[in-house]
């Protein structure tokens, strides 16, 4: 999957990640985030064979920015979408947004019916999450900031979520 930013918008290409951008991706995490949680969890999932779909965004052929999907164990098929980062000084540009639209349109192609997260509802709502779509979900993560989006109208909506066993870890 490669998509290309539109005709007078910045050089930016969204592409799964390669096995030698592990260390780019690292950066970009540590970064985003001030601190090494999220590059561990990303490689745990890695490790254990968790990650769903893993997607890079490119500018002038440096990574600036990551998204994972990782498997759920739910009562349908399900991932979590965690972590989204952007190099702090590319943030604000739409790259964050671009990720996780390519995020979500790999899951619909994959025929996965919901993807989960936790996250800020005002930011993540303009993307279909809802809290209320989350709520009928028994989660170590249960609460305000849980939310899914449903891809089939189908996918039960009540049941037990587990996140993958690297995300106890992150804390």
């Amino acid at each position: 999957m490669v998509a290309r930013s539109p005709a007078g918008a910045m050089d930016l290409a969204i592409r799964e990640e390669r096995p030698g951008d592990a260390n780019a991706i690292r950066a970009v995490l540590e970064q985003a985030f001030g601190r090494a949680a999220e590059a561990d969890l990303v490689d745990a999932l890695r490790a254990s064979g968790d990650v769903v779909t893993a997607l890079v965004a490119i500018e002038a052929e440096k990574v600036v920015g990551h998204v994972t999907t990782s498997r759920l164990d739910a009562p349908m098929r399900a991932v979590a979408l965690a972590p989204v980062a952007v190099r702090p000084e590319r943030q604000g540009r739409g790259i964050g947004s671009r990720l996780i639209e390519a995020a979500i349109a790999a899951a619909r192609a994959a025929g996965e019916q919901s993807i989960l997260l936790l996250g800020e509802p005002a930011f993540y709502g303009r993307f279909g999450f809802r809290v209320e779509a989350a709520r009928g979900y028994a989660c170590a993560y249960a609460g305000p900031f849980l939310m899914a989006l449903t891809l089939d109208p189908a996918a039960p909506m009540r049941g037990r979520i587990d996140y993958p066993a690297p995300f106890s870890a992150l804390g």
